[in-house]
């Protein structure tokens, strides 16, 4: 979290890309290499990423779920920002249904906190998804986007990806990979711009949190 003077608080809510970042099982490592050096004579640093494009806080695009579905570069910006709606999931055991989730009124965002603390360090795969129920319904009440600091919105073992189906069949977004460790539950501008990667899958973003103008 960081401010400036009479400006609005910001939160940062996306992981530090980083080798031995957690990745899922069998997918890319992060790797990091300095490819022209300052202290072997160059004028300048470089550097090379390796990486998978769901590494760290990103945005999955359709075609992450879908075979028709659009490219990151395709996406459009609004869902990405705007006011959302924090919920606070970490007492919830399974998945997050319709009866976990608070009254919504009026916000097209919503994001999940499950995690007591993001584990920065270690890949766990014991995280709570969303039920493909709650999407129908978060769909009804006008939400276009949903996020959750969990790898993913269905569990790790699912092959038939129910979650991310209910969000493809509406045309909604998802991010995911959020850090919310600081972030209490309520209201806030969302800005998370995924990279605009032509054919790709998903996005990384740099997302943040900003307290709402009074």
């Amino acid at each position: 979290m960081s401010s400036y003077k009479s400006k609005r608080l910001i939160w940062d809510i996306s992981q530090v890309l980083r080798p031995g970042l957690p990745v899922w099982p069998g997918d890319t490592d992060f790797v990091f290499e300095r490819t022209w050096r300052m202290d072997e004579g160059s004028p300048v640093n470089v550097g090379r990423m390796t990486m998978s494009t769901h590494s760290g806080t990103h945005a999955d695009a359709p075609l992450h779920y879908s075979q028709e579905g659009i490219d990151a570069a395709s996406m459009e910006l609004d869902p990405y920002i705007g006011t959302c709606l924090v919920i606070d999931a970490r007492g919830v055991s399974g998945e997050i249904d319709v009866a976990d989730l608070p009254h919504i009124d009026s916000v097209d965002r919503v994001l999940f906190r499950t995690w007591d603390a993001f584990p920065h360090d270690e890949w766990r795969s014991d995280w709570t998804p969303l039920a493909a129920e709650t999407i129908e319904w978060l769909a009804l009440q006008g939400v276009k986007l949903v996020g959750t600091d969990a790898p993913s919105v269905d569990p790790q073992e699912s092959k038939t990806m129910d979650a991310h189906h209910a969000v493809l069949k509406h045309d909604m977004r998802i991010l995911e990979g959020l850090v919310l460790d600081d972030v209490p539950e309520g209201r806030y501008e969302l800005i998370a711009l995924p990279l605009k990667v032509g054919g790709g899958d998903a996005g990384l973003c740099r997302a943040i949190l900003r307290e709402l103008a009074e």
